[in-house]
């Protein structure tokens, strides 16, 4: 499901708000999770799972092509983990 779709579907099961104001909603919710995380913050959404920022070290690399070797910086990559009611449900429990 993309961005477009889940507007189309909030505004199919919410006939009483405009798809405009969903729009804004659902991108206000999405604008405040990417701050968050790049504050370093946690964001935990009960049952669905949780959003988090992990650091990654500088560390030697290798270019597959030519098999030198080559610096990587540190950097911070996001990471998710799964609540226990999504897992469950993918689960079929």
């Amino acid at each position: 499901m993309i961005r477009s779709e889940l507007i189309q579907k909030i505004s199919e099961d919410n006939p009483h708000l405009y798809q405009r104001d969903v729009e804004r909603i659902v991108n206000t919710i999405f604008e405040e999770i990417i701050a968050a995380m790049a504050r370093g913050d946690r964001v935990e959404l009960r049952g669905f799972g949780a959003f988090s920022v992990k650091k990654r070290d500088a560390r030697t690399g290798r270019n597959p092509r030519t098999g030198e070797s080559v610096d990587v910086s540190e950097k911070c990559v996001p990471f998710f983990k799964t609540g226990k009611l999504l897992r469950d449900r993918l689960n079929g429990k």
